[in-house]
């Protein structure tokens, strides 16, 4: 039976409900406090509690927590707050990107970078794959999704190194894979290593896509069978929302409506209604997108509702899933 790896453990896919494919929830990533930017600090148990409620009461069931060790990573705090919301969790393991590794590892003299360094590709396939099997940051919490990141339109030797180690991990553990793409670019050729590693594609997810609203990278990728998480909701300042509307209708009347996937990416205290900004809030998906999605779907001559059960639902359950066998 196909399943999924939550913070309390292995579950069954068809538990997983209605599904965020990439949040964050609470996490202090060691880069911004140093050079403190408060606004990616979701430093508060309780407000960002009361952001899952508001997910929870809008129908949400699972969220993907794309948060890895060098974004703040607390999977202790966001497993107990999330058990008090009635909300199920799939944690990160692996990496995210290098432009946050300047920073020091909370509690040691070291940078996230020359820890990096000091590591050989076996070394972080072993690391990983422990996160995955044993647990996270010296607890029994176990990562349900490996994940690895490169930069805008860049792809350094150390990003390199970190994916390969990421795929062996996933080789070993079966662990779905997730990936960061800055603003959208690099997804092509991420894939060229995916290839060279003789990785099966439909065990990754790539995010960030709506960021680079460009239909025939859009096709490429979806072509290869790789999940594409569209992640940039609200966030008007790179494109309108019918955009990103379009990119994905663009790719049902193409054929790929199995791999499309919808979340927030929400890490910003702006952004959460629970942390007295203002923002939209973790609800906001469900509650107002989803309505104005299916009624823009409508109107070009889709089922939006039939999509949205796909986006939400069906398609998680194949993304999330580990590799049998």
């Amino acid at each position: 039976m196909p399943f999924a790896r939550t913070v309390n453990g292995d579950v069954d896919v068809s538990d997983l409900g209605t599904m965020y494919c990439h949040d964050h929830i609470y996490c202090v990533p060691a880069l911004w406090k140093e050079k403190g930017q408060d606004d990616f600090l979701l430093d508060s148990p309780e407000k960002s509690k009361a952001e899952l409620d508001l997910f929870k009461a809008a129908g949400g069931t699972t969220i993907y927590d794309a948060t890895a060790i060098d974004y703040g990573r607390d999977v202790g705090v966001v497993k107990r707050i999330a058990n008090e919301a009635g909300v199920t969790i799939i944690a990160t393991a692996g990496f995210n990107k290098s432009i946050m590794w300047p920073a020091k590892i909370p509690g040691r003299d070291v940078t996230f970078q020359a820890w990096i360094d000091s590591m050989s590709r076996a070394d972080i396939r072993a690391h990983v794959t422990g996160e995955v099997e044993t647990g996270m940051d010296g607890t029994d919490i176990r990562g349900g999704v490996v994940k690895f990141g490169t930069g805008y339109n860049t792809m350094n030797t150390s990003e390199i190194k970190i994916m390969r180690g990421v795929l062996d991990a996933h080789k070993e553990t079966g662990a779905p894979i997730h990936s960061h793409t800055e603003m959208g670019t690099m997804a092509l050729e991420q894939m060229d290593i995916v290839n060279e590693e003789r990785v099966d594609p439909r065990y990754l997810t790539i995010a960030h896509l709506d960021r680079n609203p460009d239909p025939w990278t859009h096709r490429k990728v979806a072509e290869t069978g790789a999940f594409m998480s569209f992640d940039g909701i609200t966030r008007a300042k790179y494109h309108s929302e019918d955009v990103r509307t379009r990119c994905i209708l663009d790719l049902v009347r193409w054929g790929h409506e199995d791999q499309v996937m919808i979340g927030g990416d929400i890490a910003r205290r702006t952004m959460f209604a629970s942390y007295g900004e203002g923002g939209l809030g973790m609800g906001f998906i469900l509650d107002k997108w989803r309505p104005r999605f299916i009624e823009e779907a409508g109107e070009a001559g889709f089922d939006g509702a039939a999509l949205l059960h796909k986006f939400f639902v069906v398609n998680p359950q194949k993304a999330f899933a580990f590799r049998e066998g």
